[in-house]
């Protein structure tokens, strides 16, 4: 990629579209915040690009992430699909895993309906068995049926899944190719899900299909009124691929944003040679936490959007209904945390707008913790007697204090936080209190003391870009891509040809894109990770190698990990059930040290914190913008920028480096 223009990164949020700019020939950074457009998106660009005195001429790369994919998922606005299906195998998707998504409300549906109905399903004549052996092979005139059937179902998109084609793709490539001639939209199990579990991997490509013409006609308007600058796409996995590859496989940006946020982390992790970093991303309706590990992130391939089933190689984002804007309610339990939230209009009460129910925002509007002299953002004005009137009848209701109950906001929400953190540590085999827990998003760094003290955490790093850091994440991302593929090779069997075949050609579909791109066999790097688990096991245990392939050392190194998560191994025989495989080209965007003229930290104002019910605390506030490197600031003290705002309570210290990033620790007991 050239250096002689501006290197751009935009992530377009439900409320607000951010950018994050960087210059390398000369060091320049713009960071800035716009309104989304929710209804045209491109627009956001635009208008991002304009408020940060940008055209698309002077922009060299602009990489994008964006939730167009998984707003479209998940408030059901997906094309309608035709299933070209295994005769006898039609209705997987009606059969599903026979488990029920809510086990106690039996007045609930088991499952989501099936998103293809019947009468858009297509049978074919055809077998392949699990070692991919054609049993029987689909003559001409049985695909022109499937064609001609399909044609009279009124759809553009077609989703091909045919039993056991991740062990051979020869009818399914067949079956695509006749319906490509005829349909613009055509996604292929082998191409989106190359594994088992046959009703996931329909589910998958049929999901894959219905998001195509949406993903296509997006793409396609972006790269036309945005000339001039090469575009990317983040992707689900952590990485950045061309439009041409995302509009091929449009489900990989389901979790574009989050995906983006969590590639700055790893980067931010890898400078500062964090090994073992908790991510910690608080927006307005959700808080995402992700394990990283030596700068790389976990990995997943069994998520759900939606209550539809995704088999894409995702960051192992754990997320849960808990953001600034979630509403608080009482129920018999107590107090308690989201789902639900106030949204974007009319959001909190604090923010004036004509809220009324009680938010985590409102509890720490409450507290002191935001400035109700400040516009945020220079938007929103904050209004402290309308959060003060939401959250009253709560207290009321239990008996207690406006500020006592806004106290038990911070702890209620925070312990849901600790859940989520645990969920990604401890039942990974890994220690969370060992971790350095990374704050970012517009309320993460408000509550990151307090969860670090409750999980156990010693040290927190709010980094720089911190309210824009999805954006930050499309400009440091690598260029990628991932495919996770069945292999199901026993051990005690080990057929080295086959393996060789499958991996060979993995390697080849991998880097073919980034070839295309320039970039020379010298410039990429492969990740191999085999998927290992006990014969008889459902689940497998992710186990690193290198080439070429030594089964001993895998074998060890799978007991090792095995030991560690589930507390002992054995020398059974063991498979292989599937291979992973990343194939990169490394970027190496670095942002150059802050220069603030200031000499030292001063404070903007002081003003009343509530950290326990009995008084407040007199709080100095300080300008983030204009705090110098080496700086140091104890407790009770707030640290704010135009878009958030940091918290150090009593009995912690915050101290600023010379790249930016502000540290928090607790004092010495």
């Amino acid at each position: 990629m050239s250096k002689s223009g501006w290197q751009v990164g935009i992530d377009i949020g439900g409320t607000f579209t951010d950018l994050v700019a960087l210059l390398p020939s000369t060091g320049d950074v713009r960071s800035i915040k716009v309104p989304t457009q929710r209804n045209d998106p491109v627009a956001s660009i635009r208008a991002a690009l304009a408020a940060a005195h940008l055209s698309a001429e002077r922009v060299d790369d602009l990489v994008h992430g964006t939730t167009l994919v998984t707003n479209a998922i998940v408030e059901d606005r997906v094309e309608p699909v035709a299933l070209v299906a295994t005769a006898g195998f039609e209705d997987v998707l009606d059969i599903g895993r026979a488990g029920r998504q809510h086990l106690y409300r039996l007045d609930l549906l088991p499952r989501r309906e099936a998103q293809v109905p019947p009468e858009h399903r297509i049978a074919l004549a055809e077998r392949v068995d699990f070692t991919g052996a054609a049993v029987l092979t689909p003559d001409t005139a049985a695909i022109e049926e499937v064609v001609m059937q399909a044609k009279a179902m009124g759809v553009e998109s077609i989703a091909v899944s045919l039993l056991h084609a991740y062990a051979n793709a020869d009818h399914e490539r067949s079956v695509g190719a006749a319906l490509a001639k005829a349909f613009p939209f055509v996604s292929l199990s082998h191409e989106v899900n190359p594994e088992t579990r046959e009703f996931e991997r329909t589910a998958t490509t049929v999901l894959n299909a219905s998001v195509m013409p949406i993903a296509a006609r997006y793409l396609d308007r972006l790269q036309r009124e945005v000339k001039g600058a090469r575009l990317h796409v983040m992707h689900s996995a952590g990485g950045m691929a061309s439009p041409e590859a995302a509009a091929k496989r449009p489900l990989s940006m389901a979790l574009s944003g989050p995906a983006a946020g969590i590639s700055a982390a790893a980067s931010v992790a890898a400078s500062l040679d964090l090994e073992k970093v908790l991510t910690f991303d608080m927006g307005g309706t959700t808080t995402d936490v992700c394990l990283i590990l030596g700068g790389t992130a976990e990995i997943s391939t069994d998520s759900k959007l939606a209550g539809r089933p995704v088999r894409q190689p995702m960051v192992a984002v754990e997320s849960i209904g808990a953001g600034g804007g979630s509403l608080v309610t009482l129920g018999t339990g107590g107090l308690s945390i989201g789902p639900q939230s106030a949204g974007a209009e009319p959001g909190p009460a604090a923010y004036g707008r004509g809220g009324t129910l009680p938010t985590v925002t409102d509890a720490n509007a409450v507290l002191g913790y935001l400035d109700p002299t400040k516009r945020l953002g220079g938007a929103i004005s904050l209004d402290v007697a309308a959060a003060e009137a939401a959250l009253a009848p709560l207290a009321a209701r239990l008996g207690v204090g406006i500020v006592e109950l806004a106290l038990g906001v911070q702890r209620v929400a925070n312990a849901a936080m600790v859940r989520a953190l645990a969920r990604v540590t401890v039942e990974r085999g890994v220690d969370g209190r060992q971790c350095t827990l990374l704050a970012f998003g517009g309320a993460g760094p408000m509550h990151a003391a307090r969860l670090a003290r409750e999980f156990g955490i010693a040290e927190i790093v709010v980094p720089r870009f911190s309210s824009g850091f999805s954006a930050l994440g499309c400009i440091v991302a690598d260029m990628s891509y991932t495919q996770q593929q069945a292999v199901r090779l026993l051990s005690a069997q080990w057929d080295a040809a086959r393996f060789a075949t499958l991996h060979d050609g993995m390697l080849a579909t991998l880097t073919a894109p980034l070839h295309s791109h320039g970039h020379g066999a010298d410039e990429i790097t492969v990740e191999r990770t085999a998927l290992v688990r006990y014969v008889g096991q459902s689940y497998a245990v992710e186990v690193p190698f290198s080439p070429p392939l030594d089964l001993e050392r895998l074998g060890d190194d799978f007991r090792k990990r095995h030991h560690e998560i589930y507390g002992y191994a054995t020398d059974e025989h063991w498979e292989m059930q599937s291979l992973r495989m990343r194939a990169l080209v490394a970027r190496r965007t670095t942002f150059g040290p802050l220069g603030v003229a200031s000499e030292s930290a001063v404070p903007t104002s002081v003003t009343p914190c509530w950290f326990e019910p009995t008084a407040p605390h007199p709080t100095p506030r300080y300008d983030r913008d204009r705090l110098p490197a080496g700086a140091r600031i104890a407790g009770p003290a707030i640290v704010e920028d135009a878009w958030s705002t940091i918290v150090v309570p009593p009995g912690y210290t915050l101290s600023s480096d010379a790249m930016g990033h502000l540290w928090i620790r607790e004092d010495a007991r």
